[in-house]
């Protein structure tokens, strides 16, 4: 189902006449009311008035993680705090949080990006939404709330953690849609399993997921087990949450992004310069629409390409290609550039293993060496060693033979390895310890 034809649906031309008007009024709005966005445009010789084509927005300046933090908490806020109506932030983990001011037009405009999102990938007004989110700060919880709630949804607000109780809503109150990271989504099945209940039985019949990276083979796993069709909705705190980016019944990889809200450019991380459509870089966005904090030509450090043609469900916006992983993310393992994603599919190809693994980054000498845990089936791990170590050659060998480097696996017990409530953590600096 498509929320909203005009924009959903428009012609190339229109779009980006209408993307053209956002961006110079955006550009004029930051250059007057934020001091940091003057003083960059002024060094680089630019006014809002030379803007006048879409190719123009390769004038602008590019702002990375580092701004935000520097300007923190509100440096960059391009309204005065009494038309600030909610303040959302990051976890921080890295530092200090990345902080996401609204104004109501703000989260009114990102209650349709993420009306358009879940309708995408099947949800409806009749539809019950078990929303797993943690609801709090982090832009997940509440930017899938506000969705469903203009769709016109039932919505059961559980957050997350309480995997039981998760289980026990869902039978009660008759969910027919399940909101969280995909990793939870696999911690709730496994808990469903262990209580003897078919998870597969219940009302269930979509999940929309997102708030970290994860494999095509991860859906397919996720699906299998809850008896779901699995849509992903793609965001950032830096642009407005989940709502971005989301997938449609297609299925093929891509992502539609929310154009007419989101300027999206590829560029090459290390020249800086654009790429034409097709070429994999880096994503930039510029948040065309946004009051409270437009940011100009982020960032993202997500490594993807873009491309625009009509999709099978009826979209002309341009779409996004799955994301692979950050360039921030990437590891070089003996001079090879890994991304945990890479791994992971090749582990969810492997019957013998559960889709819970973690990979453990160690010196070995001068050189960065590359480990993996991964947790064996439990009639697996009853086999004994001989059949461990079958297993353990046999992921090493597929490693070896896909990416190109030697990695040490160990078959771990099952439920050995942490579960996730929200984003799972996957990789593990062993050469800080």
């Amino acid at each position: 189902m498509i929320w909203n034809e005009k924009f959903e649906t428009m012609s190339t031309d229109e779009m980006q006449a209408n993307q053209l008007k956002n961006l110079q009024d955006t550009v004029a709005w930051v250059y007057e009311r934020v001091p940091f966005y003057k003083k960059k445009l002024d060094e680089l010789g630019v006014k809002p008035q030379d803007i006048k084509s879409l190719e123009d927005t390769a004038k602008l300046p590019f702002t990375v993680k580092t701004d935000l933090r520097d300007n923190y908490p509100f440096g960059l806020c391009a309204v005065p705090m009494n038309e600030v109506v909610r303040v959302h932030a990051s976890s921080g983990t890295t530092g200090k949080p990345i902080t996401g001011p609204y104004t109501k037009k703000d989260l009114d405009d990102w209650a349709e990006c993420m009306a358009r999102s879940l309708s995408a990938n099947g949800v409806k007004k009749d539809d019950i939404c078990q929303n797993a989110y943690g609801l709090g700060l982090f832009t997940g919880g509440l930017g899938f709330h506000q969705g469903a709630e203009r769709l016109g949804c039932t919505i059961i607000p559980a957050s997350s953690g309480m995997t039981e109780r998760q289980i026990t809503l869902m039978k009660d109150f008759g969910a027919t849609v399940l909101l969280c990271t995909p990793s939870y989504a696999l911690t709730i099945a496994e808990k469903a399993q262990e209580l003897g209940v078919d998870i597969r039985k219940l009302p269930l019949r979509v999940g929309c997921f997102g708030a970290e990276p994860w494999t095509v083979e991860m859906r397919q796993e996720i699906e299998d087990r809850m008896g779901i069709k699995a849509g992903e909705a793609y965001g950032l705190t830096e642009m407005m949450g989940p709502g971005v980016g989301f997938s449609c019944d297609n299925q093929d990889g891509f992502l539609h992004i929310n154009e007419d809200h989101i300027l999206a450019e590829i560029i090459d991380p290390v020249t800086e310069e654009v790429l034409p459509l097709g070429e994999k870089g880096e994503l930039v966005f510029t948040a065309i629409q946004r009051r409270a904090m437009p940011l100009l030509r982020y960032r993202t450090r997500d490594i993807t390409e873009l491309k625009r043609e009509k999709c099978s469900c009826g979209r002309t916006l341009i779409r996004m290609k799955k994301v692979l992983g950050r360039s921030d993310d990437m590891l070089i393992i003996s001079g090879v550039n890994v991304f945990p994603s890479q791994i992971e599919s090749l582990l969810l190809e492997v019957a013998e293993v559960e889709p819970q693994y973690v990979l453990i980054i160690r010196k070995k000498g001068y050189l960065d060496a590359l480990s993996v845990d991964v947790e064996a089936k439990p009639e697996v791990y009853d086999m004994g060693e001989e059949k461990l170590k079958e297993v353990e050659k046999l992921i090493e060998g597929r490693i070896r033979g896909v990416i190109g480097i030697g990695v040490k696996v160990r078959c771990v017990p099952p439920k050995s390895i942490e579960r996730s409530e929200g984003k799972a953590k996957r990789v593990f600096d062993a050469r800080k310890l």
